[in-house]
C-alpha cells in the first residue's frame, strides 16, 4: 500500500505537468501563427515586423540559458508560476499597448517565460520519471506537444485577427495552466549544476551540427514567423492558412520516428544533407505551384517534415563525436547556436522579403537549407561516418527543441 501511494502520487504528477505543457504548446502555437499575421496586418513596416517577431526568440534563447539560476533559487513550482504569470501580463498588455517597440519588448518577455515554462517542465519530468519509463514519458509529452501544436494552428481559422479575443483566450490558456501546475503537490527535483565547455571545442569536434544548429534555427523561425503572414499576402484564406500550418506540425511528428531510424542507421551528415535539399526543393515549388489546397497541404506537411528533423538530427550528430559525460553541456551549447539562429531567420527573413518580394521568404529558406545541405555532405566527403553512440536521435518538438535537451535537472 505505501509503495503504491508515492508511485500513484509520481504518475499523477507527471501526468498534469504533461497535461499543462500541452495547454501551453497549444496556446504557444496559435500566438506564434497569430502575431505573424497580426503584425502583418499592422503594417509597422519590413525591418520592425522582423524585429517584432524575432524578439521572441531572442527572449526565448536568453530565458534558456539563464533561468535555470531562478529556478535553483525558488524551486520549480514558484519558478513555474512566475514564468507563466509573466507570459499572462505580457499578452495581456499587448492589445493596451499596441506599437513595435511595445510589441518588440513584451514577445522578448514571452518568449522569456515560455522557454522558462518549458525548462522547469522538462527538467521537473527528467527528474521525476524512473530510468525504465523516462523513454515512455517523453514520447507522450513530445507526441502531446505535437498536438497540442497542431491544434492551436487549426484555431487560427476560426478567430478574427484584428479583434482583442485571441489575446484574451491565450492568456486563459496560460492561467489554467498556471492553476494545473501551482496545485499539484510535488517534491522539487534536485538540480546538478553543468560544467562549463570551452569555446571552440564543439565547433572544432563537430561543424556541420553547429552549422546545421544555426541554419536550423533560422529555417524554422522563418517559417513560424514569416510563412503565415506571405500565405496572407498570396490572397491565400485564413482558414487555408490554419490548415496549413496544422499539417507541417503533423508532418514533423510523422517524420521524426523514420527520419531517427535512418539517421542511426547511416551517416548522419548523409541524412542532413538530404532533409536540407528536401526542405529546399519544396519552398521553391510552394512558390510556382498552384495556391489550391490540394496542393499546399501535401507540400506543408512536407516543409514541416523535413524542417522539424534538422535540429534533432544535428544534435546526434555532435553527440556523436563529443565524449559521453559532455552531453549536457553539448546540449547547452547548442541551444545558444540554434537561438541565435532563431533571433536572426524572422529579421533577415522579412529584409529578404522587402528587397525581394513577398516570395523572398521562401527562396530565403531554401537558400539556408541549401548552405545546410552543401556543407553536410562536404563534411560527410572530407571525413569519415563517427560511430554512433547509446546516445541516439530524440524525438523533439517545433519551436521548443531545444530544451528537450536543457541540462537543468538531468
Amino acid at each position: 500500500m505505501s509503495a503504491a501511494g508515492p508511485s500513484g502520487s509520481m504518475h499523477k504528477e507527471i501526468a498534469t505537468l504533461i497535461i499543462a505543457t500541452s495547454v501551453i504548446q497549444l496556446a504557444n502555437g496559435f500566438f506564434n501563427t497569430f502575431i505573424s499575421l497580426r503584425v502583418a496586418a499592422q503594417d509597422f513596416g519590413p525591418t520592425m515586423a522582423g524585429l517584432v517577431l524575432s524578439s521572441y526568440f531572442a527572449g526565448f534563447t536568453m530565458s534558456a540559458l539563464r533561468c535555470r539560476r531562478i529556478i535553483e533559487r525558488v524551486g520549480h513550482i514558484r519558478a513555474y508560476a512566475a514564468f507563466a504569470g509573466l507570459v499572462a501580463a505580457a499578452t495581456a498588455a499587448m492589445p493596451l499597448m499596441i506599437g513595435p517597440l511595445q510589441w518588440l519588448i513584451l514577445r522578448a518577455v514571452i518568449g522569456f517565460g515560455c522557454a522558462g515554462l518549458f525548462v522547469s517542465t522538462e527538467s521537473w519530468l527528467n527528474a521525476k520519471a524512473t530510468a525504465e519509463d523516462r523513454g515512455r514519458v517523453f514520447s507522450i509529452y513530445m507526441v502531446g506537444t505535437f498536438l497540442a501544436l497542431a491544434v492551436g494552428q487549426f484555431l487560427i481559422g476560426w478567430v478574427q485577427v484584428a479583434s482583442d479575443t485571441p489575446f484574451n483566450a491565450i492568456v486563459a490558456l496560460f492561467a489554467a495552466a498556471l492553476v494545473l501546475v501551482s496545485t499539484t503537490r510535488a517534491e522539487p527535483p534536485r538540480i546538478i549544476a553543468a560544467a562549463i565547455l570551452p569555446y571552440g571545442q564543439l565547433s572544432r569536434a563537430a561543424p556541420v551540427a553547429v552549422a546545421g544548429c544555426a541554419l536550423s534555427g533560422l529555417i524554422t523561425s522563418s517559417f513560424y514567423a514569416l510563412v503565415p503572414a506571405w500565405m496572407q499576402g498570396e490572397y491565400i484564406e485564413q482558414a487555408t492558412i490554419a490548415l496549413f500550418m496544422l499539417v507541417a506540425v503533423l508532418g514533423g511528428l510523422a517524420f521524426q520516428i523514420p527520419v531517427g531510424r535512418l539517421s542511426d542507421r547511416f551517416d548522419r551528415r548523409l541524412v542532413l544533407a538530404v532533409l536540407g535539399l528536401g526542405f529546399a526543393t519544396v519552398a521553391v515549388a510552394l512558390v510556382f505551384l498552384p495556391h489550391t489546397r490540394r496542393v499546399v497541404f501535401p507540400l506543408g506537411a512536407l516543409l514541416g517534415g523535413f524542417m522539424s528533423a534538422l535540429y534533432p538530427v544535428c544534435v546526434a550528430h555532435a553527440h556523436d563525436l563529443m565524449p559521453q559525460d559532455r552531453v549536457v553541456e553539448v546540449s547547452g551549447r547548442l541551444i545558444l547556436v540554434s537561438g541565435i539562429g532563431s533571433v536572426l531567420g524572422p529579421l533577415a527573413g522579412a529584409s529578404v522579403m522587402a528587397g525581394f518580394g513577398i516570395d523572398g521568404v521562401l527562396y530565403f529558406m531554401a537558400a539556408a537549407a541549401v548552405v545546410l545541405a552543401f556543407l553536410a555532405a562536404s563534411g560527410s566527403v572530407t571525413s569519415t561516418a563517427p560511430h554512433h553512440l547509446e546516445r541516439t536521435f530524440d524525438v523533439l518538438a517545433p519551436q521548443a527543441a531545444p530544451l528537450a535537451h536543457d541540462p537543468v535537472g538531468s
